[in-house]
């Protein structure tokens, strides 16, 4: 097994550090319940676990001083830039995880249509590890005192609206597949 912590720590330092290593465990935990409840084997599991640890490296080279990342790239482009990150580490489908979790993928459509600093290429999750990562993230923030908050499908879907309905139809999707493993992680307030 990688040593998660150890990889975010040469990227991350104090706060910054405790934030993102802190969202990635909450959304471990749900995505392994969800990887679990699907029977993925063991070292689907594991990747699962590794990933979503993972996936928020890139925001240490974003402004998001809330969160206490000091970066100069817009936050939209954490994405990518994990990518590039976790590709030079060595970890080319842990990148990839990175690169594809902003909210339930990004197009080339979303790209164009939303003018974003963003590589014009489809940036969707392809796997169902990569999908079960997406779902898993969009229940939690990286906002310090809200780390361990999971929020309600209902706020999720709420925020997805406000980027188009066939974002909330892929949400409900997710749901249907891998909405029985929300009973089995505890919501903690």
């Amino acid at each position: 097994m990688l040593d998660m912590i150890g990889i975010l720590g040469r990227y991350f330092e104090g706060e910054a550090l405790t934030n993102v290593a802190t969202h990635g465990r909450v959304v471990a935990d749900l995505a392994l319940a969800v990887g679990r409840e699907a029977s993925l084997p063991g070292e689907e599991c594991a990747f699962i676990e590794e990933a979503a640890i993972l996936h928020d490296i890139g925001v240490c080279r974003v402004a998001a001083p809330e969160i206490g990342a000091l970066g100069p790239h817009p936050y939209i482009m954490h994405g990518i830039l994990g990518r590039e990150i976790l590709e030079h580490e060595g970890l080319p489908r842990h990148a990839m995880v990175c690169e594809r979790h902003i909210g339930v993928g990004l197009t080339v459509t979303d790209i164009v249509d939303r003018q974003l600093p963003l590589p014009c290429r489809d940036m969707a999750p392809r796997t169902t590890a990569e999908e079960i990562i997406c779902f898993a993230d969009l229940f939690f923030s990286k906002k310090p005192g809200r780390l361990k908050h999971r929020k309600p499908a209902e706020q999720v879907r709420e925020k997805l609206s406000h980027f188009g309905q066939d974002k909330v139809q892929i949400f409900d999707t997710w749901m249907v597949r891998f909405g029985a493993a929300l009973r089995v992680v505890p919501t903690i307030c």
